[in-house]
């Protein structure tokens, strides 16, 4: 639904130049939420006002539902009418509400449809659908003063899909809000892409907001794009910085010097499997949790835990086999034959906790 492909935004001033964006390449699917993350200045806020065309890509392109915007930005002749059309397609959600404080909430949700020249009956019936759907009917002739900042943010949303878009751009949309307000929103985001087939592009700094929403996510650093996947891909990846983000496990330690050290990671329907128990039992095997913790992301149930088998990665290769056999993911953390050395568990953070 959404690609860029090598996208560049270069900022000129005189003799300086900042690179915003630096060959940036993103692929989002239709009908799903994807959520972009990175640190201020990572280039978040201008990759997706490109995506709309509110910045103009120094080169490269983005193509929004089959539509090359970036050959209609160049093009003169078409740029401004079909540009218009193919923006009304795409709806976008400011951190800042962007309401119009002289305008009711529903006058502000028409606002859209009355520059579109649609009649006054029509603008009002549409505009009544949509605070429905935002849970604010009750709200329509309120000015934005009165309202709380989630309310106001829902009337930005209802504004956002006055033009019946197939894209919903949410612009550090939570970043002001607190955190249950942020909750409700980011349920409403859901919400609104599950009822309509929205396809929601999302940036965020925050690791919760990727955690309770999207279904894909890209981590950007320095006008780049350094990691992007589907959460589920991403968790089954042990070299993801996003993952470790999104799931990170404390350091329990490296267990006894003649011990095997695993990382255990369960998602979907093995999540309730009593796989330690039944470990223990086939194989006669004694088993020390280190840590263990059980999260939703992305909707599903993901969980991971650090166990020590006795015995070298030798002795336990039938064992860890069982395991893989089950459909976890096991990675062996420590001994030579380990993917990684006792060091590499400093600065993983997790809450205790055992699953049996």
């Amino acid at each position: 639904m959404i690609t860029t492909k090598d996208l560049t935004k270069v900022y000129r001033s005189g003799d300086r130049q900042v690179t915003a964006l630096d060959g940036v390449d993103l692929h989002v699917r239709e009908g799903e939420v994807y959520g972009v993350v990175g640190t201020s200045g990572a280039g978040k806020s201008t990759l997706i006002r490109c995506v709309n065309m509110l910045e103009r890509p120094s080169s490269g392109t983005v193509t929004v539902d089959g539509l090359d915007l970036t050959a209609l930005a160049g093009n003169e002749h078409r740029a401004g009418r079909e540009l218009r059309e193919a923006r009304r397609r795409i709806g976008m959600v400011f951190q800042h509400f962007n309401l119009l404080s002289s305008r009711t909430v529903q006058e502000n949700v028409e606002l859209p449809l009355e520059i579109t020249g649609l009649d006054r009956h029509a603008r009002r019936r549409k505009a009544a659908e949509l605070l429905e759907l935002v849970g604010l009917a009750d709200k329509a002739r309120s000015y934005p003063g009165q309202l709380s900042g989630g309310q106001k943010q829902r009337v930005g949303i209802a504004r956002a899909l006055a033009g019946d878009p197939k894209v919903l751009l949410s612009d550090e949309a939570t970043s002001a809000l607190d955190p249950e307000t942020t909750r409700s929103v980011l349920r409403l985001l859901r919400d609104l892409n599950q009822q309509l087939g929205l396809t929601v592009l999302l940036i965020t700094h925050e690791m919760d907001v990727i955690k309770s929403v999207c279904d894909s996510a890209a981590l950007m650093r320095g006008g780049r794009v350094v990691e992007s996947g589907t959460l589920t891909d991403l968790l089954a990846d042990e070299r993801s910085e996003l993952a470790r983000e999104l799931f990170p496990l404390s350091e329990f330690g490296t267990g006894r010097p003649d011990g095997t050290v695993l990382e255990i990671t369960f998602q979907g329907d093995t999540s309730g499997q009593p796989f330690v128990s039944q470990l223990a039992r086939t194989y006669q095997i004694d088993v020390n949790i280190l840590g263990a913790a059980v999260e939703t992301i992305g909707g599903r149930m993901v969980g991971r835990m650090r166990v020590e088998l006795s015995g070298s990665h030798q002795d336990n290769v039938v064992p860890i086999g069982y395991l893989r056999e089950q459909g976890l993911q096991v990675d062996v953390l420590n001994g030579p034959n380990g993917l990684n050395g006792p060091n590499s568990l400093d600065g993983l953070t997790a809450t205790n906790g055992a699953v049996a």
